[in-house]
């Protein structure tokens, strides 16, 4: 939902606002979204008439004019503007957790049932052989990636994220790659 730049932009709080276009809220007051930046907090969520909005709301959303706010909101479906305040809620805890490059028997223990439980949620193991192929094949698309185990892209993908929740892997700008976290784990 909140690309790049606009993160970096609230990251630095040179962006104050978003807004999208939705039938509903897709996010909560107080609720927060991980991005490339960091955390970003959702302080108020509300509807807006977008005949009201100003340039200011525009720069305040990190975009170049109304007109260009305007057009992108009209790129969209759905029935309302919803403007949001945001604001940084400090570094995303994930990139922490996998520069981490010991682990002790504990975080050790920890990891191997947090990965068994995901493998008994499937009914078959696959944590394992998913951290095994990224180390053995990084930067690789995630459809290569997945064809090469018989699996649909999505829910592999899916898989990934949450080995990536776990500090194990991280996202590249093509495929994945095992963290000091899960090289440790896996060493």
């Amino acid at each position: 939902m909140i690309g790049q730049a606009t993160a970096e932009g609230i990251a630095d709080g040179s962006v104050t606002l978003a807004f999208r276009r939705w039938d509903r809220p897709r996010v909560r007051p107080g609720g927060t979204q991980r991005t490339g930046a960091g955390v970003v907090r959702f302080d108020t969520v509300d509807p807006v008439d977008p005949a009201t909005l100003t340039e200011d709301d525009a720069a305040r959303a990190g975009v170049s004019s109304l007109a260009a706010l305007l057009k992108l909101l009209d790129r969209r479906d759905g029935e309302r503007v919803y403007r949001m305040a945001v604001s940084f809620a400090g570094a995303d805890p994930r990139v922490e957790l996998r520069e981490r490059s010991e682990l002790s028997d504990d975080d050790r223990r920890a990891v191997d049932r947090r990965l068994d439980r995901l493998d008994a949620a499937r009914g078959t193991p696959w944590t394992r052989q998913v951290l095994a192929l990224i180390a053995e094949r990084p930067g690789v698309r995630a459809p290569d990636l997945a064809a090469s185990l018989g699996r649909e892209t999505q829910p592999f993908k899916i898989d990934v994220r949450k080995l990536k929740e776990l500090g194990l892997t991280h996202s590249l700008a093509v495929g994945y790659e095992i963290s000091p976290r899960g090289r440790a784990y896996l060493g």
